[in-house]
């Protein structure tokens, strides 16, 4: 998997930098949005390296590190719906240590970051959290479904694959995920100051790239290619709306070609 674009890294780098100075001060909070294995992370390691020589003091978050632990989602499974042992839709995230770590790099504290570990599908112990800068100017924020809207309850009535069909003939997970989606997520996403998409070409080519991702370890190594359809048909609902409302309000839009090369449609 090859990096960034040099001017894909600039172009995100001033966006935040722009963010920062539209603020006065910080942390200006710059949400990335792109679908599993479209370069999300590498992107945000460039550009926090460019606001590093730069000394901007900056931290990262992804949505995939404030996952509810296992057993959190294994309760949740018990209690609503089988399907929400997976992570990934929304209702699968500590929405609230997301918000309490934005408070704390507004309060200008050094943060405990979580990680999480794909291949133990699991948060890791506090012991391996990485730290925060004092005084954060800039929070690089990445996730699939960062910035995301909910659907309307009409967009819910038909199922979108075999997973829906078979899993969720009643809609109740689907709808679990969307009204979580509406509420806490939103008050999430409204902290953002700005908003990049990596808009992929299609849901379609989602597969490859995360199958890809699995088979060089990115992803946790454990899926074969079964289970990584599988894995991805719990995001296709919420990622196809993405990709079809998102780019108009992004404040910066790249498009992605099938080998992740990025043209920048607008630039902020």
């Amino acid at each position: 998997m090859s990096g960034p674009s040099d001017e894909l890294v600039t172009a995100t780098t001033r966006l935040a930098l722009a963010a920062l100075e539209e603020k006065g001060s910080g942390p200006a909070i710059v949400g990335i949005c792109g679908t599993q294995a479209s370069g999300k992370s590498t992107l945000v390691r460039a550009v926090g390296e460019r606001l590093a020589a730069r000394g901007v003091r900056q931290a990262v978050l992804s949505i995939d590190d404030i996952y509810l632990t296992r057993a959190e989602r294994e309760r949740l499974a018990a209690e609503v719906h089988p399907l929400l042992v997976t992570r990934g839709p929304p209702g699968t995230h500590d929405v609230a240590l997301g918000q309490a770590i934005f408070d704390a790099l507004v309060n200008g504290e050094a943060v405990p970051i979580p990680r999480f570990d794909k291949g133990a599908d699991d948060r890791r112990p506090e012991a391996e959290w990485s730290l925060s800068p004092a005084d954060c100017e800039v929070v690089l924020f990445e996730g699939w479904c960062v910035g995301a809207t909910p659907q309307d309850e009409a967009e819910l009535a038909e199922p979108v694959n075999a997973l829906e069909v078979e899993r969720d003939p009643d809609g109740t997970w689907r709808r679990f995920a969307n009204q979580a989606l509406a509420g806490s997520y939103q008050d999430l996403f409204a902290r953002l100051d700005k908003l990049v998409l990596l808009a992929a070409p299609g849901f379609e080519i989602v597969f490859d790239w995360r199958l890809e991702q699995e088979r060089h370890g990115d992803g946790g190594g454990r899926m074969n290619a079964e289970r990584v359809a599988e894995f991805i048909a719990h995001y296709e609902r919420i990622t196809r709306h993405i990709l079809a409302e998102m780019p108009d309000r992004a404040d910066m839009l790249v498009r992605l070609d099938a080998r992740r090369r990025a043209t920048i449609v607008r630039a902020g």
